[in-house]
């Protein structure tokens, strides 16, 4: 059986690889995946420990389920707005993105 620890670990992980992403990456996409990759460390997060409970609860499942339900609406917005920035930039790298201040 794996333990509470081992999923914490892989949470971390997830998360630190997460916030490399968006501390290095410049692509537009690349910063859109390390989102990603945050909010499935806090995913697994909820389920390891809705697991764990003695009794185990399904509230963490269902927090997970709206919350991949909102991950999926939040790629499509920042996909969308990637593709309005590279129409016109013709460039989805966030250190040219001169265009949007206003």
């Amino acid at each position: 059986m794996v333990s509470l620890v081992s999923y914490l670990i892989v949470s971390a992980a997830l998360l630190g690889i997460g916030i490399y992403g968006l501390s290095v990456k410049k692509n537009a996409i690349r910063i859109l995946f390390s989102v990603e990759i945050i909010v499935n460390a806090a995913n697994l997060n909820f389920i390891a420990f809705a697991r764990y409970l003695n009794p185990p609860q399904i509230s963490g499942q269902v927090i997970v389920f709206y919350s991949i339900a909102a991950a999926a609406m939040e790629a499509a917005v920042g996909l969308a707005l990637i593709l309005v920035a590279f129409r016109l930039n013709q460039s989805i790298d966030v250190r040219k993105l001169n265009k949007l201040k206003g």
